[in-house]
Formats: structure tokens, sequence, C-alpha cells
């Protein structure tokens, strides 16, 4: 079975290339001493924009990895698939 992210893949690794330039970015900021506030900025928008990323992952697993578990799967399955949910959901929460 594909990875539910396999039909959005371009765009995931268009996005995280654009998050990969703002860091280059940031590290440019501080080599030039720009202001702490101006680069503070900057990272929040990574952090927002990787949360983005994880938030459209999640969804896709749960629209696809778990959809198929509950149509296909037994109830191991299920639950295994739902536990995952629950972990990622945990981790994203806490970062």
């Amino acid at each position: 079975m594909a990875h539910g992210y396999v039909s959005d893949k371009e765009r995931y690794l268009a996005r995280l290339k654009r998050i990969e330039g703002q860091t280059r970015g940031i590290h440019r900021m501080i080599d030039e001493d720009v202001y702490c506030i101006d680069v503070l900025t900057q990272i929040s928008a990574i952090t927002s924009a990787l949360e983005n990323v994880a938030l459209a992952l999640l969804d896709d697993h749960i629209n696809h990895c778990v959809r198929h578990a509950a149509e296909h799967g037994g109830k191991d399955e299920i639950d295994e698939k739902l536990n995952e949910v629950n972990a990622a959901i945990t981790r994203l929460v806490k970062s």
C-alpha cells in the first residue's frame, strides 16, 4: 500500500524546499547580524510552515491509511492506525 501523501508528493517537496530556503535565509541573517526581532519573525514563519506540512501529512494519514484500515483491516490494524494518529497528535501538540 502506498503512503497517503504520494499523490501530493511534489507539492510537499516544493513546500519543504521553500522552508529549506527560509532556513538558509535565517543562517544568512544571523551571519549578517540582522536585528534579532527580524530573525525571530522568520523563525516563526518557518515554524508555522512546518506545522502546516505536519498537519497536512496527518490529514493524509487519516484519510488514507486510517480509512484503509477501517475499510479493509481487522480490529488490530484499526487499533494500530488509531494509536499512530494519537501518538502523532501528541508529538505535534508538544512541539
